[in-house]
């Protein structure tokens, strides 16, 4: 499904934040992304989901190379890769609910042909209550669930998940973990960005591990 083959990228003129990166992503497979502080997680994740290019080396998403995929094709890929951002980018000017069904919305659906399945992933995530409210006032943590909720909606071959858990109680974290490993189960593959030891203790997956901007795998 993706295959980084010696991949290395930076920013401008700097140093490299990611160095020679070489892994495959397999349909169906459960991977935690793990290191410290500032080793390139979000770096690894954005050129994922294909919003920036590797200064080197080769990328390789569904069988097509990331480096010279057109206007055209990029919108078509992206669309079978969900993603949960650190910074949760829901629009304040819609409802949960509208935010969740906004991908399928965009993808010309009749909303009644959507419409209990969004009903019924909110509330799976605990924000049935919250169906009509507009993100200015929610938490944080109602934020994010609603983040992941507007993801998995589109039911993703490959979902990215930048620290879902981060502003969740344990017993929050540990619901959206089993959500994902019922994901994972249906068929789609999923990469969780996360600090979190006990989120990752928790399910026997490979771990990525970058430090420095290498890569280890541990299976």
């Amino acid at each position: 499904m993706i295959r980084f083959d010696s991949v290395g990228m930076r920013y401008g003129s700097g140093e490299e934040v990611l160095k020679d990166i070489s892994f495959d992503i397999d349909p169906g497979s459960f991977q935690f992304l793990t290191g410290p502080s500032g080793a390139g997680k979000t770096s690894l994740l954005r050129l994922l989901f294909m919003s920036l290019k590797p200064s080197r080396g080769l990328i390789k998403v569904f069988g097509k190379d990331s480096a010279t995929l057109t206007n055209e094709e990029l919108p078509g890929i992206r669309r079978r890769i969900g993603i949960v951002f650190q910074d949760f980018r829901l629009l304040d000017h819609l409802t949960l609910y509208e935010n969740v069904a906004l991908p399928l919305r965009v993808r010309g659906y009749e909303e009644r042909s959507y419409r209990r399945d969004v009903i019924d992933l909110l509330k799976w995530v605990g924000l049935n209550e919250r169906i009509d409210a507009f993100p200015p006032i929610l938490s944080g943590g109602e934020k994010q669930r609603a983040a992941v909720a507007r993801a998995l909606i589109d039911q993703p071959e490959l979902l990215l998940a930048d620290e879902p858990t981060g502003n969740l109680d344990p017993n929050l974290a540990r619901r959206l973990l089993r959500l994902f490993i019922e994901l994972n189960r249906s068929g789609t593959s999923v990469v969780i960005a996360t600090h979190d030891l006990n989120l990752m203790d928790q399910y026997d997956a490979r771990r990525l591990v970058l430090n420095d901007g290498r890569l280890q795998i541990y299976a």
